[in-house]
């Protein structure tokens, strides 16, 4: 019996999840990803509540723990930088905090025995027709597949190709923000300082690599129209937000114009009335981002993962009441975890009217 073909776009941690579980339950599954290579970038991820039942089903709970950046928790300053008070580990690291390059890795290495993965390529159409999704690829042959997934993030690929064009399902959150990391000059050890401000935060923290000091400099915005300008209007808007600003700021600003890892982002949601269309479906980010002031992206995706693979096996691969149990039994989670996301980002100047820059 030919196993049923199904194609994943994306390849940090919904799509090597969903690989993995789609593996199991006898599909041949091939991930495509739009990087050249297992993305090495990312800060600091966190695990709470069931996704640790994902990882330990997927045998890697572990090797993931292995990882462990043991962060020690927070402390909240003032403009002028004296203690105010102090956060608990679990606010910014969860039940579990561990490098996004260490988890990409893992999960890329659990799967790539199994399924077939191509770097590079990014899908440029998506047709249905009766019995598949016909796919062209910017380098490759083009091919049919009887289900394609889209697990590419907030400004997915796939869910404008399939849904419609991204501004009509991005929910801003009113914040967005510069990350980077310099030498570790203030010598944090496993802790973090936050120093939250009218319109502006600060975020400091030194985990897995001692040496290195993480930045986030987040600023309130009216849209995440910023995410497509140029590095130097980013940087520009920055210096804008955080002008005249004291501690170790004018420090920060300067080191940001040298960092080799500069990483620019607003906070958004994503909302649609459905996670899928035909036999195309959205897992993780891609269909119900909850925000990074959630906390809850990567165990969203990894529970996201595995309930998706999960009804499609009680379905018999009937893509349609799969999809549609899939969605009844995440979406109570999902709007949860975005509520969550929402008041979050308002406690730190987001959301609540941010001026126009």
């Amino acid at each position: 019996m030919t196993k049923p073909k199904v194609l994943i776009s994306g390849a940090s941690v919904a799509g090597p999840a969903l690989a993995y579980f789609l593996h199991r339950s006898g599909y041949d599954v091939t991930v495509v990803e739009r990087a050249s290579l297992v993305r090495d970038s990312g800060y600091a991820v966190d695990f709470r509540g069931a996704a640790f039942d994902v990882l330990a089903e997927m045998g890697v709970l572990d090797e993931i723990r292995g990882h462990d950046t043991k962060m020690r928790g927070t402390a909240v300053v003032d403009g002028s930088g004296t203690e105010i008070g102090q956060l608990p580990t679990e606010t910014f690291a969860g039940e579990l905090e561990v490098p996004k390059r260490e988890l990409t890795r893992i999960l890329h290495e659990a799967t790539t025995g199994d399924v077939a993965y191509v770097f590079g390529d990014p899908i440029t159409a998506l047709t249905q027709h009766e019995s598949g999704v016909a796919v062209e690829f910017e380098r490759g042959v083009a091919a049919d597949f009887d289900l394609v997934f889209g697990a590419d993030g907030v400004h997915s690929n796939v869910r404008r190709l399939a849904f419609g064009p991204r501004a009509d399902v991005l929910r801003h959150l009113g914040m967005s923000g510069v990350g980077f990391s310099i030498a570790n000059y203030l010598g944090l050890d496993h802790t973090g300082l936050l120093r939250p401000g009218q319109g502006t935060t600060v975020y400091l923290f030194s985990s897995a690599d001692s040496d290195r000091l993480t930045v986030s400099l987040s600023f309130a915005t009216s849209s995440p129209e910023w995410d497509r300008r140029s590095r130097a209007e980013q940087e520009q808007a920055v210096r804008s937000a955080f002008a005249g600003q004291g501690w170790e700021v004018p420090r920060l600003l300067d080191a940001m114009t040298d960092a080799e890892d500069f990483f620019f982002a607003s906070s958004c949601q994503v909302h649609l009335d459905r996670w899928s269309c035909g036999r195309v479906a959205l897992v993780g980010d891609a269909g119900y981002c909850a925000a990074p002031t959630s906390g809850m992206g990567t165990s969203q995706a990894l529970i996201g993962a595995q309930a998706l693979a999960r009804q499609l096996a009680a379905a018999d691969a009937d893509p349609e009441t799969a999809f549609a149990a899939y969605e009844k039994e995440l979406r109570p989670y999902v709007t949860d975890n975005q509520d969550k996301g929402y008041q979050t980002a308002v406690m730190f100047g987001g959301a609540a009217e941010p001026p126009s820059l």
